[in-house]
């Protein structure tokens, strides 16, 4: 039954009469790939026999299970492969062009979080394969597609607003001009499939984050009409093959998927729901992104994951025999041990010397995963960025117990103080999230104390907001009033930033080496960077010396690392002046 009910799947999204999550019997589903008429029966009619043996002339004559399942994700390891022989040619009757979709300007918009970003560009790669052309006009696009985030309800609500604007520009397009498509791409499109289809029927294409490479077929379907969708998610999909093509070719940083999903099953999170279980992307891929972004000039990387420090790549038999991994001291999960497999340390390391003059950062991991050996690793390497995102999401034990966090306060702390030994200078960051479901004044306490003692130089705070399918959801009682969790927020915030403005402090008078992003957005006459805690750094536009030892002197141009002297500082910003071009390797004698 397997193989008829891939068929059936498959038949699904393909046949513009079956879109709309209308469920089939496997002969109906058979009907209309072979191209019987419709109300033919398989059963027979008045005349019974003639009629099934003509059915069952056309079975002899179709599709073979083979042509079904060519263009499906490579195997699983140890998976059974067809016999090369069993290769066939395509099927007379079936058009080259059915999924290729007509080349147009597509218009792309994201939303959400940096594996949003890299979601766009596998995305765009995949159509610019397709033929085709990206606008950054909104008029002048045949395709608009925005790739969404469903973490929380603002997000959601932000993408609905956003579809009454498009309405009005769909209905105010020119017939000669053909039909403007609009898809939803991403988290928001596997959560909310239905309701995006059936309320805004100006929706043609929802596609799911594991359905970028069905885009062009999608494309091409709505093209006709109808709505196409395609919301699968995959055991195995990590877009391996694909090489993103970056959004903004003049960008001095880039970033790198290395797996997608996760296992935690933290309460309040739709992430396993919307991106699915863990898998990790084969090394030999991610290093070759990184080499090829390094051979165009990109000067900064961070490796992408929703829980980025527990890659495993299981890709090659060699890997399997790898010591387990051990989690951080007082730490938990709710699965069990993964055996095997090349882990995040050892990725850490090849990644970084493919560019020894190239920054390389990561997010955002779990607190959980962290070996001694990626410190160290951390402290070794001068282009390994000494800045960690640890999310902790509250300070209260109880509450960390009730999201399912697998750890105390106590566990976290003592992470910390650990970081903080291992890497003298770290920049810390982190996500909270205020009135979850039970939390008290005294819970809502701990975690204004934790932040107080912690200090983190970054931090996204948010008021907890209920995602259907989760265990909160199903389990628990979101029982603190609206009004209680935007005032917990704004306490959250005002004692972050007064631990901010504070470490930001100590900065001044330091060396620091930035790399430079560009113009700031404020003033013609700055220029704007990162230093290494991934804090923006602003300094005046003017000439300064090479670095060359020559005497020369030059403009600080987009990609260069340049020496900072640290001036002035907020919670957010530290302002400076311009010493010097720098290298990574030269700038460790300064700094």
């Amino acid at each position: 039954m397997l193989p008829f009910r891939g068929l059936v799947l498959g038949t699904r999204f393909l046949c513009p009469k079956f879109l709309g999550w209308t469920s089939l019997p496997a002969s109906q589903a058979w009907i209309s790939t072979c191209g019987l008429e419709s109300g033919a029966s398989v059963e027979g009619d008045a005349g019974g026999k003639g009629s099934l043996e003509a059915f069952q002339a056309k079975l002899a004559t179709g599709p073979s299970l083979q042509q079904f399942l060519q263009g499906a994700a490579p195997p699983v390891q140890g998976a059974h492969h067809l016999p090369t022989g069993a290769e066939e040619t395509s099927a007379s009757y079936l058009d080259p062009n059915t999924f290729t979709g007509s080349p147009g300007k597509v218009y792309l918009e994201t939303y959400g979080c940096q594996m949003n970003v890299n979601d766009t560009e596998i995305a765009w790669s995949i159509l610019q394969r397709s033929g085709y052309q990206r606008t950054t006009r909104l008029e002048e696009a045949d395709v608009i597609l925005l790739v969404t985030c469903s973490i929380r309800e603002k997000a959601e609500q932000t993408i609905w607003n956003r579809l009454k604007h498009l309405k009005t520009l769909k209905l105010k397009r020119p017939a000669s001009q053909g039909a403007l498509r609009i898809g939803i791409l991403g988290c928001m499109a596997e959560r909310l499939k239905e309701k995006i289809l059936d309320r805004e029927r100006l929706v043609d294409v929802v596609a799911g984050p594991d359905s970028y490479r069905d885009l062009p077929r999608l494309l091409t379907v709505a093209e006709s009409g109808q709505q196409a969708a395609n919301v699968l998610l995959s055991l195995e999909e990590t877009y391996a093959d694909i090489l993103p093509v970056q959004t903004n070719p003049s960008s001095t940083s880039a970033f790198v998927s290395i797996m997608r999903g996760c296992d935690n099953m933290c309460t309040y999170c739709i992430v396993p729901f919307t991106r699915g279980r863990e898998r990790s992307r084969p090394i030999v891929s991610i290093l070759q992104e990184v080499q090829m972004l390094s051979d165009q000039g990109v000067k900064e990387v961070t490796l992408l994951g929703q829980n980025v420090n527990s890659y495993r790549d299981v890709s090659e038999v060699q890997f399997l025999s790898s010591a387990p991994s051990h989690l951080s001291r007082g730490f938990s999960t709710v699965y069990r041990p993964k055996q095997g497999g090349l882990r995040f340390a050892e990725l850490l390391d090849r990644v970084s010397v493919i560019d020894p003059e190239m920054r390389i950062r990561f997010t955002s991991p779990h607190p959980k995963d962290f070996p001694d050996e990626v410190f160290q690793l951390m402290k070794e390497r001068h282009n390994i960025c000494k800045q960690l995102h640890l999310p902790v999401q509250s300070g209260s034990s109880r509450i960390l117990e009730a999201m399912r966090r697998g750890y105390t306060r106590e566990a976290y702390l003592e992470l910390v103080h650990h970081v903080r030994d291992s890497l003298p200078g770290v920049t810390l960051g982190s996500d909270i999230i205020a009135g979850f479901c039970g939390e008290t004044e005294a819970d809502h306490q701990q975690t204004v104390s934790l932040v107080q003692e912690v200090g983190y130089r970054t931090a996204f705070i948010f008021a907890y907001s209920e995602r259907q399918k989760t265990r909160a959801f199903h389990r628990l009682k979101d029982d603190v009033p609206l009004d209680v969790k935007r005032r917990r927020v704004k306490e959250l915030t005002d004692v972050f930033r007064e631990g901010a403005s504070k470490a930001n402090a100590a900065a001044v008078g330091q060396m620091q080496v930035v790399l430079v992003e560009g113009p700031s957005k404020r003033s013609a006459l700055e220029l704007s960077g990162r230093n290494d805690g991934n804090i923006k750094v602003i300094f005046p536009d003017v000439k300064m010396d090479d670095g060359t030892g020559s005497g020369s002197t030059v403009h600080a141009q987009p990609g260069d690392y340049v020496l900072v002297k640290i001036s002035s500082a907020n919670s957010q910003t530290l302002k400076g002046i311009p010493m010097r071009r720098t290298t990574l390797r030269e700038s460790t004698a300064f700094c």
